[in-house]
């Protein structure tokens, strides 16, 4: 049996995050107003093109997967981005300190939500993606300058997400806190925490070691969008 982890988004939206599945069987999207993520039952011709029938020409899609995939002509491939699930491994957690405030963001914060992650890109983020829920943040003279929150849900492990600083204040330790406030979280209600991240970005890599994490395997994200021409390979 294949890992629940190695294909993350189609367990998620057949277990935790169910209640904001839409689509198929075998292929389920979100509401592209809450997110751009997909999942595949299996990485298959037929798959993929119940993905392209379901798809509107103007939504851009997000699909994860642990092995390269050989993406049909029906689809153009924007990005195809490298990266890496980490799983907390349990070592002992810091004290959570209180050093700064941190709130729960609400319908009220979206905007600013909007603003920091196009500024950070911490990964796709939209009006809605609030809606996963437990996002909390660090308001600066009124402004949102750090936030981090939670995504997928399968099973018994939980998705840190939207993990992100605004430029004028790194180096502060704000990721960190919250990081550390979603773990407490996840692990007082029964879940492993895990977590995706771009290989190119070792100061978050780092970050996610010494809170315990580790490296689980390298994944791939594709950024992809239906063909112009619908007949490419259907």
């Amino acid at each position: 049996m294949t890992p629940v982890l190695d294909n993350p988004v189609w367990h998620a939206l057949i277990s935790g995050n169910k209640a904001l599945a839409l689509g198929t069987d075998t292929v389920k999207v979100f509401p592209k107003e809450i997110s751009p993520i997909v999942g595949l039952q299996e990485y298959t011709t037929a798959n993929f093109n119940i993905l392209y029938d379901i798809t509107s020409f103007d939504r851009t899609i997000v699909l994860f997967s642990a092995e390269d995939q050989v993406i049909p002509d029906s689809w153009r491939v924007l990005h195809r981005i490298s990266g890496l699930q980490m799983v907390y491994a349990g070592s002992p957690l810091p004290e959570l300190r209180d050093d700064e405030e941190i709130i729960s963001l609400t319908d009220e914060h979206i905007s600013q939500m909007l603003l920091l992650t196009k500024l950070t890109n911490p990964g796709p983020f939209a009006a809605r993606t609030i809606d996963f829920g437990y996002y909390q943040g660090i308001l600066k003279d009124g402004e949102l300058v750090a936030m981090a929150g939670q995504r997928l849900h399968l099973y018994n492990y939980a998705e840190i997400s939207a993990v992100c600083t605004h430029p004028h204040h790194t180096g502060k330790g704000y990721a960190r806190q919250l990081l550390l406030r979603q773990m407490y979280r996840m692990l007082a209600a029964g879940n492993t925490p895990f977590l995706h991240v771009r290989n190119e970005n070792s100061r978050a890599i780092n970050v996610y070691k010494n809170i315990g994490f580790e490296t689980r395997k390298e994944m791939y994200f594709f950024v992809l969008k239906k063909n112009d021409n619908a007949n490419a390979s259907l």
